[in-house]
């Protein structure tokens, strides 16, 4: 007999099963903001942040963070030259608060990028960590 108590343990347990099964791949596409950080330094990564101008001019970007807007044309274009051409390169996509950047990161692997990852707490800091700001992180101003 199915009663509400084994409906919800064995809904929970499904639910929980991607969880389980996908981490490591989950977590191999994503990074946290000091992570991303360090491996921009090192010359490991290039770090994208694809905000607006508006949001670039609030908080100013990740000091290692080059500014790339999704949000205009020939996005696409202008990551493929700050990847030297190369859509192997690993590239690493950071927004507010992680939602822009792990849509985005899905899309570019239409266009051919092979190693995107996504810095899932953002500048401001989500589920995933505090963000950029709050570990206080490095960040220069945005200048046009």
């Amino acid at each position: 007999m199915v009663t509400r108590r084994n409906f919800l343990a064995t809904a929970a347990a499904a639910a929980s099963l991607p969880f389980a099964v996908g981490t490591k791949a989950w977590a191999a596409g994503k990074l946290s903001a000091a992570d991303a950080h360090k491996q921009a330094l090192d010359g490991e990564l290039l770090l994208v942040d694809i905000r607006t101008h508006g949001e670039w001019k609030q908080t100013g970007l990740g000091a290692t963070a080059q500014a790339i807007s999704m949000h205009k044309p020939g996005f696409v274009d202008k990551l493929v030259e700050a990847a030297g051409q190369d859509k192997s390169k690993k590239i690493g996509l950071i927004c507010a608060t992680g939602g822009r950047s792990r849509w985005l990161q899905g899309q570019l692997a239409k266009f051919g990028f092979t190693n995107v990852v996504d810095v899932s707490e953002g500048m401001l800091g989500s589920a995933a960590g505090q963000g950029w700001l709050k570990a206080g992180l490095p960040v220069k101003p945005y200048a046009n």
